[in-house]
C-alpha cells in the first residue's frame, strides 16, 4: 500500500477488492465514530450526519440509554430465538405496538429483522386472511431488495436491473405528485380503471402504500387520498397496508405517518427507527388479520432479537420522557424555512416538500418543464460532503436531496448545515 494514502483510502480500496459493486456507498468515507448527528470518519473529519442510517437513527447515534440497554441485555441473553423460547421483551415490545398502533382495538404484533421481511410477511398475512393473491402497490414506492420487495417496488432502476422473472399478481398505481401535476383525484380515477382493466378488487388481496414515499422522492399522501384508500379497501375487503418504515417513529411529526390522515390501517410495517440502530423490524395489525397464519406460518432466526428489542425498549421509553415529537416539529419549521429561504435564491431548487422533519429538495434542470436534474442532485450532495454535511438523493429520476437527520439534532446544528447546504449549492450551481 501507499504509504501516502489516508486511512479512508486505504480501506476503501480494501473495500473495493473485497465487497461487490452492486452494494453501492453513497460517500467515499470511512466512519469510526459517531454521536447524537455528528459522525467522524477515519481521518478525524467531522461531518454533520443528516442521513442518520437511511432514516433509523431518529434517535441519534449512540443515544445512552440504548447503549445502556445493549449493554444491559449482551450480559443477560444475546439470543435465544423466539421460536425456541419466548423472553419478555419481545412480548413488551409487541404490546407497546399494538397500543400505539392498535389503540384500545384489539392488535398483534410479530417481529423480524429487516424491513423487506416485514413487507414480505405483511403480503403473507393478507394472502392467508383473505384467500386472493393480488397486491397492488405504487409508483415511486420503495419496499425493499428481495424478490418480492423489488416487484413492490415502483422504480426500474437501479432495484430491478435484470433480477427477473418476478412474482407474480403485483399491480403498480400512480402516486400524487402535486408538484408534477397529480392530484389525488387523478391517481383515485387511475386505481379505479386498475380495478377495470387489469385486476377486479374482489381478487386484490392488499394495497401497500407508503404514507410519505421515501426513496420515491419524500412525496406525501394527500389526507383525503389515503382516506379514499381507507374506503376503498373497506368496501372491497381488501387488507390496507401501511408501510411506515422510514416515516415511523416521529418522523413526520406524529409517531407514524398515517395518523396525519385520520385514518386506521389494517397491517402497519415498522423497522428503522424502531431500535435505534439495531436490525428490529415487525408488522402490527389487527387480531383477526394477524392470526390467519397457521403456526410455523411466521416466523425468522433471528426475528424479534433480545438485544435489539432492548434497544427497541430504550427507544419508545426516549419518545414519551423527552418529548421527541415536538421537538422535531420545533426543528421541522426551521429546516424548512431554511430552505425555502434557499429556494428563493437557488430556483434549481424546482420544490422544496416534506412532512415534519421528513424534508428534500428537488433539483431541476433550467428550462420551461422544470427537467429533472440527477447530475445536479449529485453535484449538491458532493458539495455539502466537501462542506461537512451529509446527505443522500432519492426520487424515481434521483434528482432530489433528502434530509434525514436525527430528532435530537440541535437548532444549531440545524442552522450548520443550512449554512453548509448553501456552500454547496453556491458551488453546484
Amino acid at each position: 500500500m501507499n504509504s501516502a494514502l489516508t486511512e479512508n483510502q486505504r480501506l476503501l480500496a480494501l473495500r473495493e477488492h473485497n465487497v461487490p459493486r452492486g452494494i453501492a456507498t453513497a460517500h467515499p468515507i470511512v466512519a469510526a465514530k459517531a454521536q447524537g448527528a455528528e459522525l467522524w470518519d477515519v481521518d478525524g473529519k467531522r461531518y454533520l450526519d443528516f442521513v442518520g442510517g437511511i432514516g433509523v437513527l431518529n434517535v441519534g447515534h449512540n443515544h445512552p440509554k440504548v447503549v445502556e440497554a445493549v449493554r444491559r441485555q449482551v450480559g443477560e441473553i444475546s439470543h435465544a430465538s423466539f421460536q425456541v423460547v419466548a423472553y419478555e421483551n419481545y412480548i413488551e415490545v409487541a404490546a407497546r405496538l399494538n397500543k400505539m398502533i392498535g389503540g384500545d382495538a384489539h392488535y398483534k404484533s410479530v417481529l423480524f429483522t429487516s424491513g423487506a421481511e416485514a413487507v414480505e410477511n405483511a403480503v403473507k398475512i393478507a394472502r392467508g386472511y383473505t384467500n386472493r393473491t393480488a397486491v397492488i402497490s405504487f409508483r415511486g414506492g420503495f419496499h425493499g431488495r428481495t424478490l418480492l420487495g423489488v416487484t413492490l417496488t415502483g422504480m426500474s432502476q437501479p432495484y430491478k436491473q435484470n433480477f427477473g422473472p418476478f412474482p407474480a399478481e403485483i399491480y403498480h398505481a400512480t402516486y400524487p405528485n402535486a408538484y408534477r401535476g397529480i392530484s389525488s383525484d387523478d391517481a383515485l380515477a387511475e386505481l379505479d380503471e386498475l380495478f377495470a382493466t387489469d385486476v377486479a378488487p374482489d381478487r386484490v388481496a392488499a394495497i401497500i402504500i407508503e404514507p410519505v414515499q421515501g426513496d420515491g422522492g419524500f412525496l406525501a399522501a394527500p389526507k383525503a387520498f389515503l382516506q379514499a384508500l381507507r374506503a376503498r379497501c373497506t368496501q372491497h375487503g381488501i387488507v390496507l397496508i401501511l408501510d411506515e418504515i422510514q416515516a415511523g417513529f416521529g418522523r413526520t411529526g406524529t409517531m407514524f405517518g398515517f395518523q396525519h390522515a385520520d385514518i386506521q390501517p389494517d397491517l402497519v410495517t415498522v423497522a428503522k427507527s424502531l431500535a435505534g440502530g439495531m436490525p428490529l423490524s415487525g408488522v402490527v395489525g389487527r387480531a383477526d388479520i394477524m392470526d390467519a397464519p397457521t403456526p410455523g406460518g411466521l416466523g425468522g432466526t433471528y426475528g424479534g432479537n433480545a438485544v435489539a428489542c432492548a434497544a427497541a425498549l430504550a427507544v419508545l421509553d426516549l419518545f414519551e420522557e423527552q418529548d421527541l415529537l415536538a421537538q422535531g416539529e420545533r426543528l421541522a419549521a426551521q429546516l424548512s424555512e431554511g430552505l425555502q429561504g434557499l429556494q428563493k435564491r437557488y430556483p434549481r431548487i424546482g420544490d422544496v416538500r416534506g412532512l415534519g422533519f421528513m424534508q428534500a429538495i428537488e433539483m431541476v434542470a433550467d428550462d420551461a418543464h422544470q427537467t429533472p436534474d440527477a447530475a445536479l442532485a449529485q453535484k449538491v450532495i458532493d458539495e455539502a460532503r466537501h462542506a461537512g454535511l451529509l446527505v443522500i438523493k432519492c426520487g424515481v429520476h434521483r434528482n432530489v436531496v433528502r434530509f434525514l437527520a436525527p430528532l435530537v439534532t440541535t437548532p444549531e446544528q440545524v442552522a450548520e448545515a443550512l449554512q453548509m447546504l448553501e456552500k454547496a449549492l453556491a458551488a453546484a450551481c
